[in-house]
């Protein structure tokens, strides 16, 4: 753990002050050790009734499924552009037909761009659009207040062009290459009319 600088700022002090007083210290002589003996159990008052109780767990049954992240990339979420194609955007030989810059917007409002400009774009007949989602904003800075999440639009994409406002006009989507915005931007391939 490195250590930081000397000098404490006031929320930091507020913050130990305020932990320091929910603290007891711990005896030098007399401790408890692991293995020494049977922990104390602590005494619990009865949850107070609010109607019907509640069901148990089933046994090995989790209450929530497991959380997965979109997967950013060619894999993204089984929906990749084919790889011949991919190489072919990269390198210039299939032209993309339209790009839309969505940094810069709200997720409200990049979402309801998309799926205007893509049900557009699907209508005329094209087939490969280039939509530039920036990479987010970082902070250098350590105050929690002043950090944002790094890029939200380019961690949404995937998502919303897998939603069935979108996933029937979309047959692919994968990352740009560097020449054309790199993680900032992705190629989204439509399907034929």
């Amino acid at each position: 753990m490195s250590k930081r600088g000397t000098r404490r700022l006031p929320h930091d002090f507020h913050l130990w002050t305020t932990v320091a007083a929910t603290v007891e210290p711990l005896r030098r002589k007399g401790l408890l050790r692991l293995g020494s003996g049977p922990l104390p159990v602590p005494e619990t008052e009865p949850a107070p009734s609010l109607g019907a109780p509640l069901k148990p767990l089933a046994a090995g049954k989790p209450f929530l499924p497991a959380y997965q992240a979109p997967v950013a990339g060619p894999a993204g979420a089984g929906k990749a552009v084919d790889p011949a194609i991919h190489r072919k955007l990269r390198r210039g030989r299939i032209e993309i037909d339209g790009t839309i810059d969505l940094h810069g917007m709200t997720q409200t409002e990049a979402r309801a761009a998309l799926r205007r400009y893509i049900a557009a774009r699907a209508g005329r007949g094209d087939r490969t659009v280039l939509v530039i989602t920036g990479k987010g904003v970082k902070t250098d800075s350590d105050y929690v207040a002043a950090m944002t999440q790094r890029g939200v639009l380019r961690t949404m994409l995937p998502i919303w062009l897998s939603e069935p406002g979108l996933a029937h006009l979309v047959s692919g989507w994968s990352m740009a290459a560097r020449g054309h915005g790199g993680e900032g931007a992705w190629y989204v391939r439509l399907r034929r009319p």
